[in-house]
């Protein structure tokens, strides 16, 4: 049995973040995270400016990595009628790959120490967590959940979204381009679905869509429905026709669950998709993730600095902070994807609110936040 003060189960974005953050304070972490680094993961991999403050304060410079600067937003109806807006922030484009990786070293750096196992299960008893993992079992205080979008431990934790069947599946892929404008990231629909462009550090593009099974189960796989369905759009097709694939096969989730979910379960800290995944409008998810991480790692940094300010405080202020800060994002998230899905309003929206760009702006600064520090 290994102890330590705090455990994160989970390895990406969130789980990273406040693993340095936790160690720059002097706190004993460690992480539990399946898969050694780097390694690529569905993503939009666009990250809004907004953590930028905080991520310098982590010692993470993306520039100094070649993240892209993105400053410009693009948008398709199916039928190819597009809008492109300055954004009010803007942010940077870059891979997970570099990413994660990036922010593992820093945590190893500091100390973090990582075991490359998976987690099989938790509980809490006598004030105190065990985590098993498929090697051996863990101890620790507290333990902080960034496992992702969908785990095996949903359902032993018995989160109720993980009972259900869910409608969407996400698709990911690097290009090769060699005209893909510079400093956009781009959002357009199709039949029964949506996806994004952004390019990353390397140069390659990366393409994330969100299907709805309803539209996917008329193709026989990955490869027809994204020439069949997604290339309907003409921005899509041009983009398919002109572009080399990276990956040798596309990257795919499924089940993929937009339900509200808690931010404390059994007494863990939920954070990044684990607690609440918004809708892929601009990939603002990954800033989302990071702001969380933040949010937890101050709160538990009070936990073990006042001997006064217990467990019981520490949840309820974390479930606060973050329906503060995340819930009126995600619900404007499913209002916007409600939309999306319907062809007639894209169209009309794109038509008529779209060429304000005062008003576009504003629907997406609703997504997004504040700069943190």
């Amino acid at each position: 049995m290994k102890e330590h003060s705090i455990l994160i189960i989970g390895g990406g974005l969130a789980g990273l973040c406040a693993a340095v953050h936790l160690a720059m304070e002097g706190l004993d972490v460690a992480i539990l995270e399946k898969q050694t680094y780097p390694h690529h993961k569905v993503c939009g991999e666009y990250v809004s400016k907004e953590v930028e403050p905080y991520l310098q304060r982590l010692g993470i410079d993306l520039r100094a990595k070649g993240a892209i600067e993105i400053t410009r937003f693009s948008m398709s109806a199916i039928d190819g009628y597009s809008i492109e807006v300055e954004l009010p922030l803007g942010g940077f484009g870059i891979s997970r790959y570099a990413f994660d990786n990036y922010l593992y070293l820093r945590a190893k750096e500091l100390g973090v120490i990582f075991y490359f196992e998976k987690v099989i299960s938790t509980a809490f008893k006598d004030d105190q967590f065990t985590v098993v993992t498929n090697v051996k079992n863990y101890t620790a205080k507290i333990v902080i959940g960034a496992y992702g979008k969908r785990s095996v431990l949903d359902k032993n934790l018995n989160r109720n979204f993980s009972r259900k069947k869910h409608s969407w599946l996400a698709v990911k892929a690097h290009y090769k381009v060699s005209d893909f404008p510079k400093g956009i990231v781009a959002l357009h629909n199709f039949k029964g679905g949506y996806g994004g462009f952004s390019q990353t550090e390397t140069g390659a593009i990366n393409f994330c869509y969100l299907a709805h099974y309803k539209s996917f189960k008329a193709c026989k796989d990955v490869d027809s429905y994204t020439q069949e369905i997604v290339g309907e759009n003409p921005s899509l097709r041009k983009f398919l026709e002109n572009s080399e694939p990276v990956f040798d096969n596309p990257m795919t989730i499924a089940q993929i669950s937009f339900d509200k979910k808690d931010s404390v379960v059994d007494h863990m800290l939920m954070c990044g998709d684990t607690a609440g995944l918004i809708h892929p409008l601009c990939g603002n998810g990954m800033a989302m993730a990071i702001h969380s991480a933040k949010i937890a790692s101050e709160l538990i940094v009070q936990f073990y600095g006042q001997g006064k300010y217990s467990r019981v405080a520490l949840e309820q202020d974390y479930r606060k902070a973050w329906s503060k800060n995340f819930a009126r994002r995600l619900w404007f998230g499913r209002i916007l994807q409600g939309i999306l899905l319907n062809e007639k309003w894209v169209s009309i929206g794109l038509k008529t609110i779209g060429r304000s760009k005062t008003v576009l702006r504003y629907i997406i600064s609703k997504t997004h936040g504040k700069p943190i520090v």
